[in-house]
């Protein structure tokens, strides 16, 4: 059983940055794709970014630009770096694998930019 613990969410100011971690346990981590994804109040989950097991990226357009998705394969960890937020990258940020699997899905890390 995989299980993903999102953390490094918090409250930010427009403009500002966060990073967020997301650590998997098995030792199976490094050969699969994994994605950040983010679900704001009233509306679906959508898919952020993701990064597959050679390293290559791929971004929303509405985040391009401002965040980078990266992992550590020898630490079981992928991260979100997030710069330039806007009040509208406000949601519960979660990780999984990429596609998603429904039963991985783990609390997720709030994020909130406001003034």
């Amino acid at each position: 059983q995989v299980q993903f613990v999102e953390s490094g969410g918090g409250l930010v100011q427009p403009g500002g940055s966060l990073r967020l971690s997301c650590v998997a346990s098995g030792s199976i981590f490094s050969i699969f794709a994994m994605g950040w994804y983010r679900q704001a109040p009233g509306k679906q989950r959508e898919l952020v970014a993701r990064i597959f097991s050679g390293s290559g990226t791929n971004y929303a357009d509405s985040v391009k630009g401002r965040f980078t998705i990266s992992r550590d394969n020898a630490k079981n960890t992928v991260y979100l770096q997030m710069s330039g937020l806007k009040s509208e990258d406000t949601a519960v940020y979660y990780c999984n694998l990429f596609p998603a699997r429904t039963d991985y899905w783990g609390k997720g890390t709030l994020v909130t930019v406001s003034s």
